[in-house]
């Protein structure tokens, strides 16, 4: 290969490296602690959207609603995560050319 097609390559990679971040960003995940008494939104690039407590963990403490709120927060993260990696996988794949 010469110089010039593996720029051209990169300039493709990088372009679709950037929609697939584009796209990331408008997807969402919901990280859920004890059945939905804390929920916490999150986009594919890990924005927090909303936050949302139960009356019902209310009444647990601030504590336990720390707890859950962190709880909530990896769920959500863990869920990014593999959402990631499925659109980045797809972005790399080189047989998608």
């Amino acid at each position: 290969m010469d110089m010039e097609s593996l720029m051209a390559q990169a300039e493709i990679m990088q372009k679709r490296i950037t929609e697939a971040q584009d796209s990331l960003a408008q997807m969402h995940v919901k990280g859920i602690a004890q059945n939905g008494a804390v929920v916490v939104g999150m986009t594919g690039k890990y924005d927090i959207e909303s936050v949302v407590i139960s009356d019902s963990a209310m009444t647990l403490g601030a504590k336990a609603v720390s707890d859950l709120a962190l709880a909530a927060f990896k769920d959500a993260k863990e869920k990014a995560d593999a959402l990631i990696e499925k659109v980045m996988n797809s972005v790399t794949d080189t047989d998608a050319e």
